[in-house]
């Protein structure tokens, strides 16, 4: 049994190890690039057609926020199309029709597009508004989003050539201060915005399209097949076959599309569950064809990471299940090697620190203070090792699912308040027990490592109890949240 633990152990440790040093290898062309920018073409002399796709599934809170902000972009009125794709059900519908009607008396050619069903969720109905969409150019904005005044004369001037499909900019936070919650998302999505996505754009690696703050030209996505409705995440799964077609796309790091990110901890269990999920179905579907296609080695190996980097929870949760059973075999028996070979995987660790730490220097003046949350945001990727670990392994058995949107409350500055609102969760899920449990086990190990004098141990094993802790009460404190 002994042996058991400590193989799994070990192949646990070593596929976190793997993963988790890919950021030496994102630092290393990161500094290689640092000088690289996206160079954009001159003005042109005439505008394009463009259409602003808005995808909506009840956003009575945010929406006519949205519809004002897009309608307050600057681009010539008669070279702008705004479909407003509303697969509502309830007041959001009439909300949204007033604000349209408004915006047409005020003369943009804006319509409200409305669909019998939610056939494909928003792949279904991005594909619906491409089908009647006018635009050369194709830009969209989830509900939460605010774009900037200049975000199509920005974002244009980068389809250089023919052969650009997409350009994407970096999501800005407009609530990334307002709670513990918030801000690790925030320094989670900086890392993905201002290294990963940067890096592979310079590098010539595949990027893909963040699903929202984002203009695509349209006869890309047609090239590429049209929006596929076969995985949770649509934009990744466009964004690999339009790449594999040839087509290049740019992403611009220093223009920022302000967006409000999930207060409420289930809602955020929602989105994390539906993009890991959705990465898995994708990278199942997808990953033979960038292995079968003639790209370089260099590119299928960082596409397969990209592709495959949400495997990491299932091994997270086996490593904190372990955890404890080893204290005892350690104290025991004789296993100095074995040990001894293990202190190296703390490299990992210390990868995803300068990882985390280059995204904050580069964006924030005052990084310092962001990054101190470090800590808190590794005990949330472990605490959410139970949630996310489902949403791989229904990936991996192909359990289809609903596409469950990610409410928003228009959560601007500390003031606001997303508690007594319409959209919050009241249930309890099964997760959420066992993420108590293991809680309560991750104490159990805390004890075990002081007994045992196991000092080396027990930051980590503090980590995962103060992980499981924080997203199991959150989960139960939010859901029974009251006016």
């Amino acid at each position: 049994m002994d042996d058991i633990v400590l193989i799994s152990y070990f192949v646990a440790l070593f596929i976190l190890f793997v993963f988790g040093c890919h950021g030496f290898i994102m630092i290393f062309y990161y500094n290689k690039y640092r000088d690289v920018k996206p160079i954009p073409r001159n003005r042109p002399e005439e505008f394009p057609l463009v259409t602003i796709q808005l995808p909506l599934y009840n956003e009575m809170y945010v929406v006519e926020r949205l519809i004002d902000s897009v309608c307050e972009i600057d681009y010539p009125k008669d070279k702008l199309e705004i479909q407003v794709l509303d697969d509502s059900t309830d007041e959001t519908v009439n909300i949204t029709a007033k604000a349209v009607e408004l915006k047409k008396n005020e003369g943009f050619d804006i319509k409200h597009v409305r669909r019998s069903n939610r056939s494909g969720f928003k792949a279904g109905a991005l594909k619906e508004g491409l089908s009647t969409a006018k635009g050369e150019y194709i830009a969209i904005f989830d509900a939460d989003f605010i774009p900037d005044k200049n975000f199509l004369r920005k974002t244009l001037s980068f389809f250089s050539d023919q052969n650009i499909g997409m350009v994407q900019t970096r999501w800005e936070h407009l609530n990334g201060d307002f709670s513990l919650l918030t801000k690790a998302q925030a320094l989670a999505l900086d890392g993905h915005f201002v290294i990963e996505q940067s890096v592979r754009n310079k590098a010539g690696f595949f990027i893909n399209f963040n699903g929202t703050g984002g203009v695509w030209r349209k006869s890309c996505i047609i090239d590429a097949g049209d929006w596929h409705t076969d995985t949770l995440t649509e934009d990744l799964d466009l964004s690999y076959r339009a790449q594999l077609n040839g087509w290049r796309f740019v992403y611009l790091k220093d223009f920022t599309s302000p967006a409000e990110l999930p207060s409420e901890i289930n809602a955020l269990k929602s989105q994390q569950f539906r993009w890991t999920k959705g990465a898995i179905e994708t990278a199942k579907k997808i990953l033979p064809l960038v292995w079968k296609s003639d790209i370089p080695l260099r590119v299928k190996l960082q596409s397969t990471f990209h592709l495959t980097n949400n495997l990491v929870f299932p091994f997270i949760l086996l490593a904190a299940i372990l955890n404890v059973p080893l204290i005892f075999i350690k104290n025991s028996g004789s296993h100095e090697l074995y040990f001894a070979v293990l202190s190296l995987f703390v490299l990992a660790f210390i990868s995803s620190f300068v990882f985390y730490l280059y995204s904050q220097k580069d964006i924030r003046t005052d990084w310092r203070k962001k990054i101190v949350l470090f800590p808190l945001f590794m005990a949330g990727s472990m605490g959410f090792a139970v949630n996310n670990s489902r949403a791989v392994i229904e990936g991996l058995l192909s359990r289809k699912s609903e596409f469950v949107r990610t409410p928003k409350f228009k959560l601007e500055n500390e003031k606001d308040s997303w508690i007594g609102k319409h959209y919050t969760s009241r249930k309890i899920g099964l997760s959420v027990y066992v993420e108590l449990i293991m809680a309560l086990y991750c104490l159990v190990g805390i004890g075990s490592s002081i007994y045992f004098s196991e000092i080396a141990a027990l930051p980590f094993q503090i980590l995962f109890f103060l992980g499981f802790s924080f997203v199991s009460l959150t989960s139960i404190k939010h859901a029974y949240s009251k006016v």
